[in-house]
């Protein structure tokens, strides 16, 4: 393996030690669990199941106070004639569903007093619980963590009557909210009688706006001779931030490729000293050549080759 491939290999184990960020982005939200929890106990209701029928559903103890239901319906009947009452949801005509299957269940929540844990609104304050709808595929009624259908109302809206609303404090303004499947927040004007309306499945409620809390009064002045008050210190600890141990894993990881790409550039660096040491020992060598013996001549002393390679002819030998 090469240099810049045992480089890579390095890099890959040093990333490696980074956390997995994308998949806890991708994780699910608590809200998305209780879903999927709720669909496995709403399929529970099926024993023996009758297609238009609503079958209520058991929670688990833990979760006392939450509701759910399931009714077994065929798409091509939901698309011609709906569901006039499935709990507080009247589903019109005209509502389909994608990818397209030929049963599909749809799930009733009524999550009660559990409302503002799964679903926290800040600034707002609910009048009514938190109801859901889902749609499912009903191939398999005993499958769970099954994906939801889109249903979509193609004509007149879904509506939703809450009962039990809260009455609505003076000055403000009733707001229909609606939760979708990928979190997002969206609101719309309250019907008469306690109604919203909605063209897609999700999570439903109403709200009003909180009321903010009256200013704190200014400081009395304090009579003579009594020390006015005095606020508290602000604490000496700095709060650390919930995200110091990423950036410590991330420069860790950082330094560490650091270290390995100046480690990387010192081998460069040997090899290619040593080469030119070796071509210049080379050149040395060829610039000196092979010395040539010395011989005595007289009192002197004169160069002289070893060995003569074309020995001397008179040319009379040649004559015939």
């Amino acid at each position: 393996m090469g240099l810049l491939g045992s480089l890579a290999v390095l890099s890959l184990i040093c990333f490696s030690l980074l956390p997995d960020f994308k998949a806890q982005s991708a994780s699910r939200s608590p809200a998305r669990a209780l879903d999927a929890l709720l669909q496995d106990y709403a399929f529970r209701a099926f024993v023996r199941p009758k297609t238009g029928i609503p079958y209520d559903g058991t929670v688990p103890s833990n979760l006392t106070g939450i509701k759910v239901a399931a009714i077994r319906l065929r798409s091509g009947s939901l698309r011609k004639r709906g569901v006039p009452m499935y709990k507080e949801f009247r589903i019109p005509s005209g509502v389909i569903d994608k990818p397209y299957v030929e049963r599909l269940v749809l799930v009733y929540q009524n999550l009660g007093n559990w409302t503002q844990r799964y679903y926290p609104l800040d600034g707002y304050t609910y009048l009514s619980s938190v109801l859901g709808l889902l749609a499912y595929s009903a191939s398999n009624l005993s499958a769970t963590n099954l994906p939801e259908l889109d249903i979509i109302a193609s004509g007149d809206p879904i509506s939703i009557a809450f009962p039990d609303v809260k009455s609505v404090p003076d000055g403000s303004i009733p707001k229909c909210v609606w939760f979708d499947l990928d979190g997002s927040v969206n609101f719309s004007n309250v019907l008469s009688g306690n109604m919203c309306e909605t063209m897609q499945q999700g999570h439903f409620s109403i709200v009003v706006e909180s009321i903010a809390p009256a200013p704190a009064p200014a400081f009395p002045v304090s009579p003579p001779g009594v020390p006015p008050n005095v606020a508290p210190p602000p604490p000496s600890g700095k709060k650390k931030k919930p995200n110091s141990k990423i950036w410590i894993i991330v420069g860790s990881v950082l330094g560490g490729l650091l270290l390995v790409a100046l480690l990387s550039l010192f081998i460069l660096w040997v090899q290619k000293y040593k080469q030119r040491k070796r071509m210049r020992q080379m050149e040395k060598a060829a610039d000196v050549g092979e010395a040539l013996h010395m011989t005595a001549v007289g009192n002197t002393k004169a160069p002289a080759a070893m060995v003569t390679r074309t020995q001397p002819i008179l040319e009379n030998e040649y004559v015939p």
